[in-house]
């Protein structure tokens, strides 16, 4: 063992890891494996985050403050053993106390699974704003749900993408407390009593068909330098009774525990599939269960320090992520009504001031609608509720001069088209005194597009809120090279106020600190090419271009345009093989939805280009492809310090902001990009001549789909196109098998409906600049600084502090 230097707070720390590890896990240090050090330091970490945790909880209720709950049905919260380290500043201490037991902090870190319980940008976004809350000294609680297995863990079996179960929770979560005194009940079915049943804004009585419980598990969210802990509470469902003895008792064993799987199977996976009814129906008992949960949650703890509920818009501010927890609108009037007494004009005041509603796409597909016979069988007081909120709408709106019947129909809460379904989006619209885009040009959209009539009779609603990303986990704790170096430049002010960072941006001109900077860059990009080869057997040269697109992968995110430019490129260098290419790594890493048939094979189709480029040693190592699979937190924090060109490439109007791009831009990742989401002020702020821009815009996007695509003549316009899907037809990529990529073609040559085809050409030209730029080191490093320097904006600590001025009205220190 090597000898260690240690001060009080290391020797402190060593002991209350021994401490742990002998009474907690009941291992001795001499047997004790990585995963025993992992819980045996989260467990000692954790006992200081309690005290602090506890002292913010009693100054929330000595104060009496305002709290903002935060609804969302995913948090992609990541590992968490460095975060809290970091932001309480207590990694040298710990590590220097595991290094004296000889024992590596980062090889235990790596031990910690990432939590399963997000998808993309909607949950990070998430985990950002709870750090950024209780660092900006907000009392908040997240609310969502505590699945056992999350999305799926992604398998690569021959291209194609498998799913497996993730099992995040097999060896136990050190960082959670079970709550089983918060447990509520939470119903469906049934059928709806009252004394005036023809008027359903009196107190009804809903007498269940079915109920379960809801019990929480906690687990702190701690802010920067330890400031505040506010709560993530996430349920977990369980049956009222566990096991039903008499029918196990004559034999009929899985009758007995019919309940229980039925509670469980609610929190086992995040977004099952909905392509069948009984898909749909799991969908919506997962959100009515969390949104009911926590709703009731929440009027439990206003209570216990107020004597009712008339101040509860003074005390609460509701935040709900996405139009998953919409069904809030009508639970609070249930609960304020049926549960509390309280009049329905009271009641919709309060609920209306209590609750606001962030919408993060223009899909019509993600803008939730659930058919009224389900939700009639399933929330039976819920329907009554929004068919009287939905009167009372109509009623106002035809009350108003020059409505037509098409103005009525498009704003009413029922979709009357096509099969009757209860609209969400627009439930939710109507039931919050706010309604935020997430970027510039997404809500401009909203109030064009899908909320056009309601921002009509609602114009005050609708407001902006542009994205941001935390810098303490997105720079500090992902690139600590980087973080130094600012830190030795500027001092380590912007990791609590990241617009700080500007103060760098003289530095872009020096050129020693170009070179330090792009010494750090070629470090990360080792360790990244190491992950690479380890994981897949790929060899990457870290002198290469850095070339990344890591997201979920759907058909308005265009990895299929990516793929298809990499395959032209390819063609190109085997045409000119003496040619001066620029050495490239194509990166790639995401999840496609289980059932979503064009994106997996997008994921075949990137996979099969990756093994036929990869072989073919007359490119001597200048192309390589590599699609990473399981795309997570953990995943991103490899890949973002370590790129150099960021592809935020959506079809212009489609994507609400993204979060990714800010990630990348604050690394010192150049942008190629169109004109969409917050792309638009990332390159307002950047600089127009640090981003490569490409691309139709947004109403060009539109106009060209009111006119109609001809793929056909577009592709006889572009011979780069044109050889690329003669060459996918051709079964060059596909092992000789002409089909396997034919609905890739026919989806450019029959609409193009995503303008993968209409920005082909375009989209090249913009990588030939990438190109040319990437031969002029010094400025290609000036530009990659000031991508970094100018990024404070796009911190989450400012997009709180918007929220909590203008939508929530809490204070922030």
């Amino acid at each position: 063992m090597k000898a260690v230097v240690m001060n009080a707070h290391s020797e402190k720390a060593r002991s209350e890891i021994l401490a742990k590890l002998t009474y907690a896990i009941g291992k001795d240090p001499v047997v004790a494996k990585r995963h025993d050090w992992l819980h045996a330091t989260i467990l000692a970490l954790r006992d200081r985050i309690i005290d602090r945790w506890m002292d913010s909880t009693r100054r929330a209720y000595r104060a009496q403050a305002k709290r903002v709950y935060y609804l969302s049905l995913e948090f992609l919260i990541g590992r968490l053993l460095r975060d809290a380290l970091s932001n309480l500043e207590l990694t040298e201490p710990f590590e220097a106390a595991l290094r004296s037991l000889d024992v590596d902090l980062s090889l235990v870190e790596e031990m910690e699974p990432d939590a399963a319980l997000g998808n993309g940008g909607l949950g990070r976004l998430a985990a950002c704003f709870m750090e950024s809350l209780a660092s900006l000294d907000i009392p908040a609680y997240g609310y969502g749900i505590r699945y056992s297995h999350g999305l799926f863990r992604q398998m690569i079996t021959d291209g194609w993408q498998t799913e497996r179960p993730e099992d995040w929770l097999e060896g136990g979560n050190p960082w959670e407390f079970p709550r089983r005194e918060a447990a509520y009940r939470v119903a469906f079915y049934g059928h709806v009593a009252g004394e005036a049943l023809a008027d359903v804004r009196q107190r009804h009585f809903w007498h269940h068909g079915e109920a379960l419980l809801a019990t929480a598990y906690d687990t702190p969210m701690v802010g920067w330098r330890g400031k505040r802990v506010n709560t993530l509470r996430l349920w977990s469902a369980r049956p009222l009774d566990p096991i039903h003895l008499e029918a196990f008792n004559v034999g009929d064993y899985s009758g007995a525990l019919a309940d229980h799987n039925r509670a469980e199977i609610i929190t086992r996976v995040l977004y099952p599939a909905d392509s069948t009814p009984q898909g749909q129906e799991l969908r919506l008992r997962q959100e009515y269960f969390f949104t009911s949960a926590s709703l009731q949650d929440i009027i439990r703890r206003h209570l216990q320090g107020n004597p009712d509920l008339k101040n509860l818009a003074d005390k609460v501010a509701i935040q709900l992520n996405d139009t998953h927890p919409a069904i809030a609108v009508a639970e609070m009037m249930r609960l304020l009504v049926d549960m509390h007494g309280v009049p329905w004009a009271e009641a919709w005041k309060t609920t209306q001031a209590v609750t606001s509603y962030t919408n993060h796409t223009l899909l019509p597909e993600a803008l939730e609608s659930w058919p009224v016979n389900l939700m009639e069988r399933m929330l039976p007081r819920h329907m009554q509720i929004i068919y009287a909120i939905n009167e009372d709408l109509l009623k106002m709106v035809r009350a108003r001069p020059g409505m037509t019947a098409e103005f009525i129909s498009s704003v009413s809460l029922i979709d009357e088209h096509g099969g009757r379904r209860v609209r969400m989006g627009q439930l939710a619209f109507v039931g919050s005194h706010s309604i935020n885009g997430v970027s510039a040009l997404h809500t401009g959209l909203m109030k064009e597009t899908v909320f056009r009539n309601l921002h009509t009779l609602f114009p005050e609603r609708i407001n902006n809120k542009t994205n941001g990303i935390t810098p303490r986990r997105w720079l500090n704790g992902a690139n600590h090279g980087l973080t130094e170096l600012l830190k030795s430049a500027i001092g380590d002010g912007f990791l609590g106020d990241a617009e700080h960072l500007t103060k760098a941006e003289p530095l872009a001109r020096d050129k020693n600190f170009r070179q330090a900077f792009a010494a750090v860059k070629r470090g990360n990009k080792a360790e990244l090419s190491n992950l690479i080869a380890a994981r897949m057997s790929i060899a990457t040269d870290p002198s290469a271009l850095f070339d990344v697109q890591i997201k979920r992968i759907h058909e308005y995110k265009r990895q299929l345009l990516n793929i298809l430019e990499t395959i032209a490129l390819y063609e190109a260098m085997r045409d000119e093989p003496s040619r001066n290419w620029v050495p490239r790594v194509k990166i790639f890493a995401g999840k496609a939805a289980a059932s979503y048939a064009q994106a997996k094979l997008i994921i075949k189709l990137i996979n099969d280009v990756a093994h036929v480029v990869n072989n073919d040693h007359s490119l001597k190592g200048r192309l390589k492809v590599a699609f990473i699979p399981n795309y997570n937190v953990s995943l991103a924090e490899a890949i973002v310090p370590a790129t150099d060109l960021s592809e935020q490439i959506s079809t212009a109007g489609m994507e609400a902001s993204g979060t990714g791009n800010m990630k990348f831009a604050l690394n010192g990742a150049l942008t190629i990009g169109t004109l969409d989401g917050a792309n638009v002020e990332i390159r307002e702020h950047v600089g127009a001549e640090n981003f490569f821009l490409f691309g139709l815009e947004a109403h060009e996007v539109e106009a060209r789909r009111r006119a109609g695509i001809d793929g056909r003549a577009l592709m006889e316009t572009s011979p780069a196109l044109k050889r690329v899907c003669e060459g996918l037809l051709s079964g060059h990529y596909s092992d000789g098998d002409s089909m396997r990529f034919r609905p890739i073609v026919d989806s450019i040559l029959n609409g193009d409906w995503f303008l993968v085809g209409s920005d082909f050409d375009a989209y090249a030209k913009a990588q030939e600049d990438v190109a040319s730029l990437w031969t002029k080191p010094d400025e290609w490093t000036q530009s990659a600084i000031l991508n970094t320097v100018r990024m404070g904006w796009f911190s989450s600590d400012r997009t709180i502090r918007d929220y909590a001025r203008d939508i929530w009205h809490v204070p922030v220190k």
